[in-house]
This record gives C-alpha cells, sequence and structure tokens, in this order.
C-alpha cells in the first residue's frame, strides 16, 4: 500500500485514485513474485490483503489527508526548520503504523511457510540485491551524485513548474556535497533482510515481525546513522533554501497540488 501511494505521489494526483483502488491487487502480484503459495494459503492472504486495505483506507487515509493540508498551509506561510522536521516526523510514523498493521495480519501466514518457500523469499532478496547493486552501486562516484541532481531537479519541477537557474545551481551543490552512503545503505537492507528471514525461519512472525518492521532502523551500523543524519541536515538545507526561492507563481502550483492531493485521501477514505 505504502509502495503504491509513493508511485501515485510521484506520478501526481491523477493518477493516485486509481492507484489505490487497485493497490490490492499489486500487493497480490507483488508477493506472487517472492514466493509461490498453494491455493488455501493465497485465499487466506487475499483476505488479509482486504482486511488491510480497509483498515488503511479507514484508519490512514484520514490522517494522510489532514497532513497533506496541514502541508499546503505551513507551505503557504513559508516553510520553517521545524515545518521540515514535523514532516519527516510525520511520514516516519505513518509508516511504522501501516507496516505494524500489514506485518500483524500477515504474519499467521508466514509462520506456516515452509523451508522451501522461505528459500524461496531467500533467492528473491537476493535478485534484488543485485538490481540494487547496479541501480546504486555500479560506477563512478560522480555518475551517482549526477544521477541524484537529475532525480532531484525532475522532482521539483513536479511540484512547482519550470526552475530558475538558481534553483538549478542549488540543487546540483547539494547533490555535489551531501554524502553517499549508498554502501551503507546497502549492508543496512541486507541486515534488515537477514532479520526478518530469521523470524521466519524461526515461526516467530506473529511474536516479533510487527515491532521489528516498525522499527526498521534498530541495529543500524553507528557509521550509517551519522550518514544518515549528515543527509538530513544537507537535505533540510536544500529544502530550506528552495522555498526562499520560490516564485509566488511556484508556490502557488505547489500548494494547489498539496490541497488537491489531501481532497484525494478525504475521497479514496469515504469510498
Amino acid at each position: 500500500m505504502l509502495v503504491v501511494l509513493a508511485a501515485a505521489l510521484a506520478a501526481g494526483c491523477s493518477t493516485m485514485r486509481f492507484a489505490y483502488e487497485n493497490a490490492d491487487a499489486y500487493a497480490r502480484w507483488k508477493i506472487a513474485s517472492y514466493v509461490s503459495l498453494d491455493e488455501p494459503e493465497a485465499e487466506e492472504l487475499d483476505d488479509r490483503i482486504e482486511a488491510f486495505h480497509a483498515w488503511h483506507r479507514k484508519n490512514a487515509l484520514p490522517k494522510y489527508a489532514a497532513l497533506a493540508g496541514e502541508a499546503a498551509q505551513r507551505f503557504g506561510d513559508g516553510v520553517s526548520r521545524q515545518d521540515l522536521v514535523w514532516s519527516y516526523d510525520s511520514v516516519r510514523a505513518q509508516a511504522r503504523e501501516s507496516l505494524r498493521k500489514a506485518a500483524e495480519l500477515a504474519a499467521p501466514v508466514l509462520d506456516r511457510l515452509t523451508p522451501a518457500q522461505i528459500a524461496q523469499i531467500e533467492r528473491r532478496l537476493a535478485e534484488e540485491n543485485r538490481q540494487f547493486y547496479r541501480d546504486h552501486l555500479r560506477g563512478p562516484e560522480r555518475e551517482r551524485r549526477r544521477k541524484r541532481a537529475k532525480a532531484l531537479v525532475n522532482r521539483l519541477e513536479d511540484w512547482v513548474g519550470k526552475r530558475t537557474p538558481a534553483q538549478l545551481q542549488r540543487v546540483r551543490d547539494y547533490a555535489d556535497r551531501a554524502p553517499i552512503a549508498d554502501e551503507l545503505r546497502d549492508r543496512d537492507r541486507k541486515r534488515l533482510q537477514g532479520d526478518v528471514l530469521a523470524i521466519l525461519r524461526a515461526r516467530e512472525a506473529q511474536k516479533r515481525l510487527p515491532e521489528r518492521l516498525a522499527h526498521w532502523e534498530h541495529g543500524r551500523e553507528p557509521a550509517y546513522v551519522a550518514a544518515l543524519d549528515a543527509w538530513r541536515e544537507h537535505y533540510f538545507d536544500l529544502m530550506f533554501d528552495l522555498d526562499r526561492m520560490l516564485t509566488a507563481e511556484q508556490r502557488a502550483r505547489a500548494q494547489s497540488q498539496l490541497r488537491r492531493y489531501a481532497e484525494d485521501f478525504e475521497a479514496l477514505a469515504l469510498r
């Protein structure tokens, strides 16, 4: 559900409702790429996906709507450092709540997986790790920084329209200076994957998985924690500076998008 919403937000308001209404089908397809289930297992999982979708619609979407509405108001007044911390903490809190609920619902099925099914999940995770290497670790650092700058410019233009030369230069400065921690991120992904696989092998998903996923950062390497803290400071500085560079037209466009997201979340919550 979180993945679908993130993709819909990236694509824009026009696709959000369609993406959310089909999130359960996406979840079934994604799970099938990890593990093969027999018919009774698949039927039970379908019921649990539907239960999560219903929970998310009732409990999470109204909070998303409220957050988007408040973000629009805060953004219209000009972003402060406190606003950036609030937005970061709010997104993390909603992610924790949804991950915990999803794990609670899935755990009974996961505790009945066979060793062969768990091995299948492990192979799929290994494939994803190889793809992560190709996407984020292969090639010189300067190329990775260039790709980061391009992605940020595209995201900026999605929200505010055509950027100014000064805004473009500020994004490039961030991409050149902010830490690159992809190697640490790779190790952290594998650490969490290993923890989850160990929980599945011990058949302790109902006991341990909800809190393990809700607190994904527990057990991180101190070096990665420090790198993330440094990255966040650079990113907040970037957002603060870009906010000060916005034209009236750019601010109005971004604020309007936030309001439309709030309206879409409210409409989806009522269905």
